[in-house]
């Protein structure tokens, strides 16, 4: 089986890519990834070093066993050697991934109308298709042409929550300005205006303890249908499990 993972060319969450990353690939998954140029991509820094979030940074940031993971990743030959998104075959996948990240150079892929028409293949063939964070920013804004609404609009799904982007911003705004807002309207915002029925946007837990292998609790999933969906970095190993188990039984019923 083969997983897309499409990423910018900077500033994507470490977390929220290395975690699936390394757990498809514990599991024999093919990941591929893509970038808006080919080119290789790299991390938020700031996730990586905490540098500017002053003393709760150890909240912020990415945690250890990610930080690892991800370095890791960049020794990958596939992460390497990213396809363009304009070369996306979705036929050669089986699923996709689509993560988040915060600062400035995520709009290069939020905002690629190239990307939304190859993610609208996937929701149209029912490949089963992940997003966390601001990533179902991506599957609000990619509209079906039949309907002129989201390809997402009736279904339930989950995002980074708008106490959690607000709260993260208040906290740092006097040290590194608008960091923590990547727009002026919140996640949470955009994705439920993208929905029918404004109920099926789900929050779950409080989201303040970063989940685990140990503590897969803490994590929180929405599964429908073929989508599954998450809210931040800390919901990363059970977002990526629920997500490996969807493959597999889209594998067995293909």
């Amino acid at each position: 089986m083969k997983v897309l993972i499409p990423i910018p060319n900077r500033d994507f969450d470490p977390t929220e890519v290395a975690i699936p990353w390394s757990i498809l690939i514990m599991n024999n998954i093919q990941v591929i990834f893509a970038t808006p140029n080919g080119k290789n991509g790299r991390a938020d820094n700031r996730m990586l070093t905490g540098e500017g979030l002053g003393p709760l940074k150890w909240a912020l940031m990415a945690s250890k066993d990610a930080i690892n993971t991800y370095n890791d990743m960049l020794q990958n030959r596939q992460f390497n050697n990213p396809i363009k998104y304009e070369n996306i075959d979705v036929n050669m996948f089986d699923g996709l991934i689509l993560p988040g990240g915060h600062d400035s150079g995520m709009k290069d892929y939020l905002e690629s109308t190239v990307l939304q028409d190859k993610v609208r293949s996937f929701f149209e063939e029912k490949k089963p298709v992940g997003a966390i964070c601001h990533g179902t920013i991506v599957l609000a804004r990619t509209i079906d042409p039949q309907t002129n609404q989201s390809i997402i609009s009736d279904y339930k799904t989950t995002g980074l929550l708008k106490r959690q982007e607000l709260m993260a911003y208040y906290l740092t705004k006097n040290r590194v300005g608008d960091y923590y807002r990547t727009y002026t309207q919140t996640v949470q915002d955009e994705v439920i205006n993208a929905l029918t029925n404004k109920k099926n946007f789900k929050k779950g837990n409080m989201g303040l303890l970063r989940d685990s292998y140990k503590n897969l609790n803490r994590g929180f999933v929405v599964k429908d249908r073929h989508y599954i969906s998450s809210r931040w970095p800390g919901d990363a190993y059970s977002f990526s499990l629920e997500f490996l188990k969807m493959l597999k039984k889209y594998s067995k019923e293909k």
